[in-house]
C-alpha cells in the first residue's frame, strides 16, 4: 500500500462529491476543524476521504461509512459571519476504503487505494439531453458554479459524476452505479430519470 494513501481522514456526508466536483462545506465540530488543519499542513497532498454516509450502517462498527469514496483536496476557505468555518473542497481521484480507525476525538482515518475511475468516454448521441439539461441547471443554480465548457459537457464521465452529485438519489443506488466497470448503466439510468421529470 502506497504510504501517502494510509491514514486518510474520512468525511462522512449525506451529500456527495465526485472526482472533478466541487462542495462546500461549513466546519464546526472540533475533529473535522482538527481535520482540515491537518489537511492544509500537508498542502497540496493533503486528502481528505469524502464518504457516503449509510443510514443502515452502524457507527459502532464502522459500517455507517460507505466503501467507495471521493479523495478530495480542500481548494478554498473562509471564516463565515456565523463563527464557522467554510471550506470547498474539489473531488481529485474515486477510492475505496479498506480498514478503518479511528481517533480518540472520533474522527475516522481510512486505509484506501485508488479505485478504477470510469474511463473518459465522448457523450454519446443519445445521452445529450443529459448535458443540455446539466447546462439549463447550472444557469437556474449559478452558486453551482460558472456554466460548464464544451469539453466537459462532450465528456460521458464528467456529465454522468455530476448528475450522480445533484439528484437525490439514494447512497446504495450511487455505490451501485458507482461500482460499474463502465458510466453507461449510470447513463441509462438517469436518462431515464431525466426523462420521467419533463414528461
Amino acid at each position: 500500500m502506497n504510504p501517502a494513501l494510509t491514514n486518510i481522514p474520512l468525511f462522512p456526508l449525506s451529500g456527495h462529491v465526485l472526482p472533478g466536483g466541487t462542495m462546500r462545506l461549513r466546519i464546526f465540530e472540533p475533529r473535522y476543524l482538527r481535520m482540515v488543519r491537518e489537511v492544509c499542513a500537508k498542502g497540496d497532498e493533503g486528502r481528505i476521504g469524502m464518504c457516503m454516509f449509510n443510514e443502515h450502517g452502524s457507527v459502532e462498527e464502522n459500517t455507517h461509512i460507505y466503501p467507495l469514496a471521493t479523495l478530495a483536496r480542500v481548494i478554498d476557505f473562509e471564516h463565515r459571519d456565523d463563527g464557522l468555518l467554510g471550506i470547498t473542497v474539489e473531488g481529485v481521484e474515486a477510492c475505496k476504503i479498506n480498514q478503518i480507525s479511528v481517533d480518540e476525538d472520533g474522527l475516522r482515518r481510512g486505509q484506501v487505494e485508488l479505485a478504477h475511475n470510469w474511463q473518459p468516454t465522448a457523450l454519446a448521441e443519445q445521452y445529450q439531453h443529459l448535458a443540455e439539461r446539466l447546462c439549463q441547471v447550472y444557469h437556474e443554480y449559478p452558486e453551482l458554479g460558472s456554466c460548464p465548457t464544451e469539453d466537459r459537457l462532450r465528456c460521458a464521465r464528467w456529465v454522468c459524476q455530476r448528475w450522480l452529485e445533484l439528484l437525490p438519489l439514494t447512497a446504495d443506488v450511487k455505490q451501485e452505479l458507482l461500482n460499474q466497470p463502465s458510466c453507461e448503466p449510470a447513463l441509462d439510468y438517469l436518462s431515464g430519470l431525466i426523462q420521467e421529470s419533463e414528461n
